[in-house]
């Protein structure tokens, strides 16, 4: 049977549906661990996505339903397109109904799938992780944003969602403007500096950045990671601990960063640039390297004429990154057994050698299947921060609203206007209160 395929009009259901958010849920958990909405259909699932057919998730997704409907042949899959602005607006109002679907794509972390979690909308997939192993295929750092505590933060608890991908933050590198220069791809940072200064001693600013946008943010977290190890990213992300924001770590970095604006290896303006902005200029050959994500290698493959490559931070055990979005399951949905095994479908070789070749970056591919070596560059490093437990998460993601304050503590920096100590004062109060709120203290 073919799955139908249509975009739904999710806005326009909103006008009916109760706005309370806690204690409205019908089908509700029943605290055990495993999914509790029911399982009254066992001929119907409805899949929420807000994926593009063409892109490496839409085209794995597509793969996972073919398997499933080959395998539940009396099963109809309907599958609603959403867009991501959709699902991340109102999903709290609509999971409160009863028309939810049986298993949404939905946006991890504290902020999100959290939220959804401890207001009881999504139903815990414990047993389910059990039964299909999915703790053995997402351990350590990868599995974190998928289990969340009765308060909503993530890193233990329950199951409540399943990642099938990843992203990490790199380096993309001009080899054209490296063998200029004859410089090699640095393996320290050390060495990353001295490549840095020998483009400066050349009248070239070596790193394309963006101050008024989260690039900033991720290359001070990436020099923080340098100094750190996992006690303080437990710290740090998941409240495990207290953060020294003047201590050796933080510090060290922040001076490191303001010591690279002042010696000219970020530009003075790119206090005010876009990370559109710094992209550009990086695939125009503006710049020979650029510290950002890994949703920027589609883009910068189809634009980019020059000769490139991408390394991972030089010297760090612990990278920028996390597991992709989440499939979850709402805990009114009616068909929760078909949706469990649909996530599993999700996580098979079949479906996760699609993402490894089309560079979605599969949390359990095989990179030898990859032709493309771009794509197996990508995905190697990708795994290889897999295999050290790696991931360190994203800089913004402690508390609620620190994003504008690292953007614009950090363009404080960058124009220098305030020195490294004043900027660790302003993270560290907006941090503090934060975490306050959020723990009741």
């Amino acid at each position: 049977m073919k799955a139908r395929i249509r975009k739904a009009p999710m806005i326009a259901a909103l006008a009916v549906l109760p706005l309370a958010l806690t204690g409205c849920v019908g089908g509700g958990a029943d605290g055990a661990g495993t999914a509790a909405g029911g399982d009254t259909d066992d001929t119907t699932l409805t899949i929420w996505h807000y994926e593009n057919d063409d892109s490496a998730m839409g085209q794995a997704w597509a793969k996972a339903i073919e398997i499933f409907e080959a395998e539940h042949p009396d099963v109809t899959v309907e599958v609603e397109k959403q867009t991501f602005e959709q699902i991340q607006k109102n999903a709290k109002i609509v999971l409160t109904g009863d028309d939810v679907p049986d298993v949404m794509e939905y946006n991890k972390g504290n902020a999100t799938a959290g939220q959804l979690a401890a207001q009881g909308l999504l139903a815990p997939l414990t047993d389910a992780a059990e039964q299909h192993g999915w703790s053995d295929k997402l351990a350590g750092s990868l599995a974190t944003t998928a289990t969340y505590d009765e308060n909503g933060l993530m890193g233990s608890g329950d199951w409540y969602g399943v990642p099938n991908y990843g992203e990490f933050v790199g380096v993309y590198y001009n080899k054209e403007m490296f063998a200029e220069q004859g410089l090699e791809v640095p393996t320290t940072l050390a060495e990353l500096e001295e490549v840095m200064q020998a483009f400066k001693d050349e009248g070239v600013t070596p790193l394309a950045e963006a101050g008024a946008e989260y690039p900033m943010g991720q290359l001070w977290y990436e020099l923080v990671l340098a100094h750190s190890d996992r006690a303080l990213v437990d710290s740090y992300q998941l409240f495990d601990g207290d953060v020294d924001f003047h201590g050796p770590e933080l510090t060290a970095a922040t001076e490191q960063l303001d010591e690279w604006v002042e010696a000219g290896y970020v530009a003075s303006d790119s206090a005010g640039l876009t990370a559109e902005d710094m992209g550009v200029s990086f695939m125009k050959g503006d710049y020979p390297m650029m510290v950002s994500g890994s949703w920027w290698f589609g883009r910068v493959a189809a634009e980019m004429e020059a000769d490139w490559g991408q390394f991972n931070f030089p010297g760090n055990d612990l990278h920028v990154g996390s597991s992709g979005n989440l499939w979850v399951v709402p805990a009114n949905a009616d068909s929760t057994s078909l949706a469990t095994e649909f996530i599993d479908t999700t996580l098979r070789p079949e479906v996760q050698d699609v993402l490894a070749r089309t560079g979605g970056l599969p949390v359990a591919g095989d990179a030898t299947t990859i032709e493309d070596p771009r794509t197996r560059e990508l995905t190697e490093n990708f795994q290889a921060i897999l295999d050290a437990d790696g991931l360190a998460f994203y800089p913004d993601w402690p508390v609620p609203g620190y994003y504008d304050v690292l953007v614009s503590q950090l363009q404080s920096l960058i124009n220098q206007s305030k020195s490294p100590a004043e900027v660790l004062d302003g993270m560290e109060s907006a941090y503090v209160d934060g975490r306050s709120d959020l723990l009741g203290e």
